[in-house]
């Protein structure tokens, strides 16, 4: 099973909102996924990040790996 961290779209049409999900790279991207570690709501100034560092940690420690916008997100949430 491959697993991945990677975004979760929410929100309405145009004003989108995402949450931080580990799902099954399986899975499709609004689908099922395993546990929610955070969001990410790019329409407010300054744009709100909030992840749960030690859950991102324990998750990329099992070998979770995370997508490419994910991995911009985490630097800038400082883990």
């Amino acid at each position: 099973m491959a697993v991945r961290i990677r975004l979760r779209r929410m929100g309405a049409k145009k004003a989108p909102f995402y949450r931080v999900v580990v799902a099954d790279s399986r899975y499709p991207r609004d689908g099922r996924f395993i546990e929610e570690i955070g969001y990410y709501n790019p329409l407010v100034e300054p744009v709100d990040i909030r992840i749960d560092v030690e859950k991102a940690q324990k998750w990329i420690a099992n070998g979770a790996q995370p997508t490419d916008t994910v991995k911009e997100l985490l630097k800038k949430a400082g883990i």
